[in-house]
């Protein structure tokens, strides 16, 4: 079934891949920039935008977001203009034109203080301040009256944009010693099969009108990973020699405070629409072809 979707926030990584994804899989996407809908504007501008869509949309997915973490601690006030009050306005007016919502948002909403994945239904407790504008954001799609999907994932990366994976390949090519956390745990997510998952979600909430809305989480598959695993995994498929210095988070303090463990269990993703989630290890191999691709 080929779908029509807009997707706001088409330059991230998400946003880029939704719309190679979606061609690929024969979907309309329309696609919005800042300059068509800023999530900073005024509540009657972003109505506008939504209003001004095409009717009969399928869906929209929200892939944009003020994702600066440490920046947000002191730039609260646009973080949650981005992450919470834009999003508010686009879901309310989703409902009033019939739009399915799927909004994306982060593990960021947790606090990191468990000792097994999280599911969908575990209590939150954001960090900082980003996390707390994201969740702020899913409270306001979830009670906004639209069909919505929330759909969170963790530590995004492609071959393309800058990310931890670009930027660990980038140090690499003049160090042979990089030092990298190794007591945050998570699970990569490569941005290709992020898109994948996304799209079949929003097939699924246009084709099966009794499908579950709510939360769920959609990350790679695989096991348990440090950054420094990660790191680690990344020289090693590109054959690089490089010794990666496993240090605590305390040696490397930031502005905002990370969840210590942040895996997400997407259980509920996989059984409810059907779609198995690759291994972060083979999206590692697609985002270094895809790097290699590029140039």
């Amino acid at each position: 079934m080929s779908l029509r979707l807009a997707v706001i926030g088409k330059t991230g990584q998400l946003g880029q891949a939704l719309l190679r994804e979606g061609e690929a899989l024969g979907h309309q996407i329309i696609a919005l920039d800042r300059e068509a809908l800023d999530l900073r504007s005024s509540p009657k501008d972003i109505e506008a935008a939504i209003t001004a869509l095409p009717s009969g949309l399928d869906g929209l997915i929200l892939a944009a977001a003020y994702t600066d973490v440490d920046g947000a601690e002191s730039n609260a006030d646009l973080a949650y203009a981005v992450n919470s009050t834009g999003p508010s306005v686009i879901a309310k007016a989703c409902a009033q034109h019939d739009i399915p919502i799927i909004h994306i948002s982060t593990d960021y909403v947790f606090d990191g203080e468990a000792d097994q994945p999280y599911t969908p239904d575990n209590d939150t407790d954001p960090l900082g301040v980003y996390g707390a504008s994201k969740l702020d954001g899913e409270l306001a799609v979830l009670s906004s009256g639209a069909r919505a999907l929330i759909l969170r994932t963790s530590w995004i990366f492609d071959g393309i944009n800058k990310n931890f994976l670009t930027t660990m390949l980038k140090l690499s090519d003049t160090r042979d010693e990089v030092s990298v956390v190794d007591d945050q745990i998570g699970r990569p997510t490569y941005a290709g099969h992020l898109a994948h998952a996304v799209l079949k979600a929003a097939e699924g909430l246009a084709e099966e009108p009794d499908i579950e809305t709510g939360v769920y989480h959609i990350t790679g598959s695989g096991e348990e990973v440090s950054w420094a695993g990660f790191a680690k995994a990344i020289f090693k498929s590109e054959g690089r020699d490089v010794y990666v210095d496993e240090i605590p988070t305390s040696d490397y303090p930031t502005d905002a405070e990370r969840p210590q463990y942040s895996v997400l269990d997407t259980e509920r993703f996989e059984r409810t629409f059907r779609h198995p989630l690759p291994e972060w290890q083979a999206g590692l191999r697609a985002a270094l072809d895809e790097r290699d691709e590029n140039g």
